[in-house]
């Protein structure tokens, strides 16, 4: 069995979710950096997969996982699952990027206030896990909000849906993967990594390439990898100190930040979209008052229980 890990100060694993959270967050504001510097989104996403690979290797060697990743790549099985993960993972960054550089980040962030909502159907489905009356609440308001930014868009929230349900599917094979989170990702940047080796060679062959065009870009391009790694590394090592229903509420600030960074951008918000969002952010807020309301339940069963009769 994995051992515990070690008590943290609440106020280190706090910092440690509200900065990968942040980090997500305020993420669109570097593929847009590179978009104005000549970047286009297949070339962020191939030094996304380039650059990972370096970061996510010597957080695997601090962590002592190495062992984890060489079982996995003599693992047929295993492997297998993994490279899933990495399509499903490959198409969210691919979209997520192609979105934030095409003025779509109102979009993406409607998908990452869904995921949370999607991932308690997801567990009805695939693991019998139960959702309460406000649970079905937090979905039945969520689903009119996709509905009213279909209406609002003139067509259905696609880039939402998809970053959403690909995100949705990746969590379910991680879950099911034995390995840890480091140890999981490089095995990912490894399989990707042919792919973005290869395109950044055709770009710099064919001269439609920019990273190399400039320091200033080639810091860009570089920025991908700790971009990309240590958010989740952060997410990791809170995730395992911190009760559920705390990420449960953290865990909206990335999208709320991606919004902002949305509406500073200056993209379309009528009056419809804001009403659509309007029901998302009922629809978390639900979801995360209802996760806090059964964390304090199961508080007061396990105090009630110690109690001497």
């Amino acid at each position: 069995m994995t051992p515990a890990p070690p008590v943290a100060a609440p106020r280190a694993a706090l910092a440690s979710a509200f900065g990968c959270y942040i980090l997500w967050g305020f993420m669109p504001l570097l593929f847009m950096a590179q978009a104005a510097a000549g970047f286009d989104s297949p070339e962020i996403l191939a030094h996304r997969a380039l650059w990972s690979v370096a970061v996510a290797t010597l957080l695997v060697m601090l962590a002592r996982q190495g062992g984890q990743v060489r079982a996995v790549l003599s693992t047929p099985k295993t492997l297998g699952w993994l490279a899933l993960s990495t399509a499903l993972i490959g198409v969210n960054w691919g979209l997520y990027v192609w979105a934030t550089t095409h003025d779509a980040t109102l979009e993406a962030s409607l998908g990452y206030y869904i995921n949370p909502l999607l991932n308690m159907v997801v567990g009805l489905w695939l693991f019998r896990e139960k959702i309460d009356r406000w649970g079905w609440v937090a979905i039945g308001l969520a689903a009119v909000g996709v509905l009213l930014q279909t209406l609002a868009l003139g067509r259905p929230p696609w880039i939402s849906l998809v970053l959403a349900f690909s995100f949705a599917s990746y969590a379910v094979i991680r879950k099911r993967v034995p390995i840890d989170a480091q140890a999981g990702l490089l095995v990912e940047c490894l399989l990707l990594v042919p792919f973005g080796l290869a395109w950044v060679l055709w770009l710099q062959h064919t001269g439609a390439g920019v990273a190399f065009d400039s320091p200033t870009n080639t810091f860009w391009a570089l920025a991908n990898g700790p971009a990309t790694v240590l958010p989740l590394a952060l997410f990791a090592w809170s995730a395992r100190r911190l009760p559920l229903s705390t990420i449960g509420f953290i865990q909206f600030l990335a999208p709320t930040l991606q919004f902002a960074v949305g509406v500073w951008a200056g993209e379309a918000l009528t009056p419809l979209r804001i009403l659509s969002f309007a029901f998302i952010w009922g629809g978390a807020g639900v979801f995360a008052a209802a996760a806090l309301l059964r964390r304090r339940a199961a508080r007061r069963a396990l105090k009630e229980t110690a109690e001497p009769v």
